[in-house]
């Protein structure tokens, strides 16, 4: 079969089109064959190496490695003892049992998954939906529902309200009842937030969004979603209203530098960093996040946006349009 790997950490030019051995299931393992692969930042971390790799040692990441954590497929055969799915079954994942940087392996055209990491794709939902929403709806529902919960009367700030995660964000906000404000680099993208739910948008490349925010709402916002990381998180915590929280769930223009927790409290601020391997670590609590987000999309109250679909060998070109902060919306890898 094919697969996209890197024999080590850098740009995405390291990423190689290479033939490998097809797997074949081992005990409760099905091998699905992959339909639609989501993209995902964690993905550009992990073939970067960056500050994944001052978490592991070179023995913890061993290379050539397949890169990828999500995607959604077809079973083609199931190992012994396997009795959640059958061959002929639609099915997704988003990690394995681990962090999501150590177990990755999506980028392929085929991949032994255990069964208790697999969820069955409803007939309502196609392939790329499940695949451009299964992982960066859990992390939503992380978020949410365990970490920072708006309702009527709050105002939350969504930073990149067209990203991925961040439209869903604005969409679930705005479906409780809380005022977003979003954050976005350009026309298009502001026209899509507003489009999710954001009663305003806040363009960032053409002005201070920390002054913008301040202007809109002058007492502070209750919540603060960011998924920028460096670029937006101090300024963001200058923002929050008394007793409000701010939950930080990505890095995408770098990592957040030590934060100083006496800074928080002259307004009893709350700060949160989100990892979603943790909300979604077995299989009861995969299938009802996974049951959730299903309920929502029925309802309307999400719709996962797909911005951009490339063949699985060019998924050189998906990464490079990640790191330019152009998409609007899931990018998926098509085997």
């Amino acid at each position: 079969m094919n697969a996209i790997r890197i024999h080590r950490n850098g740009g995405a030019e390291e990423m190689q089109w290479e033939q490998v051995p097809k797997p074949v299931p081992g005990h409760g393992q099905a091998l699905v064959r992959h339909t639609a692969i989501g993209v995902n930042f964690s993905d550009i971390n992990v073939r970067r190496g960056g500050f994944y790799a001052s978490i592991l040692s070179d023995s913890d990441q061993p290379f050539p490695l397949i890169l990828g954590n999500e995607a959604a497929g077809v079973v083609e055969t199931v190992g012994k003892g396997v009795t959640d799915v059958a061959p002929g079954d639609r099915v997704a994942y988003a990690g394995m049992h681990g962090q999501f940087f150590e177990q990755s392996g999506a980028y392929c055209e085929y991949r032994a998954v255990p069964q208790d990491r697999l969820v069955h794709i409803p007939d309502a939902v196609s392939d790329e939906q499940a695949a451009a929403m299964l992982l960066k709806g859990s992390t939503a529902s992380l978020i949410v529902n365990r970490l920072a919960t708006p309702g009527p009367g709050d105002t939350v700030l969504v930073h990149a309200a067209a990203s991925g995660v961040g439209s869903l964000l604005c969409q679930w906000a705005h479906h409780l009842g809380a005022t977003v404000i979003g954050t976005a680099g350009s026309p298009e993208k502001a026209e899509i937030g507003r489009q999710n739910g954001c009663s305003h948008v806040v363009l960032y490349n053409d002005v201070d969004f920390s002054e913008a925010v301040r202007d809109l709402v002058p007492e502070g916002v209750s919540i603060v979603y960011d998924g920028v990381g460096a670029a937006t998180f101090e300024k963001s915590v200058g923002l929050m209203a008394p007793f409000g929280k701010l939950v930080n769930y990505g890095n995408a223009s770098g990592p957040v530098a030590p934060l100083n927790i006496q800074t928080l409290a002259m307004r009893s601020l709350s700060v949160a960093r989100a990892g979603v391997t943790g909300h979604i670590g077995d299989a009861v609590a995969l299938r009802r996040t996974a049951s959730e987000l299903v309920g929502l999309l029925a309802e309307g109250a999400l719709v996962p946006r797909i911005d951009s679909r490339f063949a699985l060998r060019d998924a050189v070109q998906a990464h490079q349009l990640a790191e330019t902060a152009r998409a609007a919306g899931s990018i998926l890898l098509l085997p």
